[in-house]
């Protein structure tokens, strides 16, 4: 499929998740307008009803691919032989996510949030712990943890690793030899991983499918890991 970048080690391809469009808000939440996954049998995309279904799909997209029966849970009369959700025709902002990105542990949110286009970064990435305190690096979540053993998390289910646009020149290029180290870190790097993909559907919105969500060039930057 146009778009989509097969994985050698799955044999099946990375899952584009149609992403906000170019109208800003100072609301933290996620920029993601509509959550998708890419049968591996049939290829055509299907809409995923929750932020919470998403999540938990990709995280084990590696060793359980999504199938069009797999969304019979919420659409049960559902086959490979109906219409696609949604198909690539340049009215939505697409991005690959990385699979096996583990579920946030209980009570916990993972907040992705799309900066404007033209930048140096595509995204950043935040959890939010029960208590309300968001983290913007593996650092300041390990911090935390360590103030409330009592939690029961670990690090390993936390994950900063943020999606890439499919649009080319999104994200500012760097002129050759011009990157420090410090610069390299904040650089889009091309994704070679399997598939999945995003929905939840801005609550403040009207839930249709075609809807555009929000991208932001104010959202702070994460703390530096």
């Amino acid at each position: 499929m146009e778009g989509s970048t097969s994985n050698a080690a799955t044999g099946k391809e990375l899952v584009p998740c149609p992403l906000s469009s170019n109208k800003t808000s100072k609301r933290v939440g996620d920029s993601v307008a509509a959550y998708t996954v890419q049968c591996g049998k049939c290829s055509k995309w299907r809409f995923i009803p929750t932020k919470e279904k998403y999540e938990e799909i990709r995280e084990m997209i590696a060793q359980q691919p999504f199938l069009c029966e797999t969304a019979r849970e919420w659409q049960p009369d559902i086959t490979c032989d109906d219409e696609p959700d949604l198909v690539r025709d340049g009215s939505w902002r697409w991005a690959i996510d990385k699979p096996s990105i583990p579920q946030p542990p209980p009570g916990w949110q993972r907040i992705l949030r799309i900066r404007a286009e033209g930048g140096t970064k595509f995204a950043d990435v935040y959890y939010v712990a029960p208590s309300g305190k968001r983290s913007r690096s593996m650092v300041e979540v390990q911090s935390y943890l360590y103030e409330h053993p009592e939690l029961g998390v670990t690090s390993s289910q936390f994950s900063f690793q943020t999606p890439s646009p499919l649009e080319e020149d999104y994200v500012r290029k760097r002129r050759a030899g011009s990157a420090t180290l410090h610069d390299m870190s904040d650089t889009v790097m091309p994704v070679a991983a399997s598939p999945i993909s995003w929905i939840a559907p801005d609550q403040g919105r009207d839930l249709h499918f075609g809807g555009e969500g929000n991208s932001t060039s104010d959202a702070e930057p994460p703390a530096e890991s």
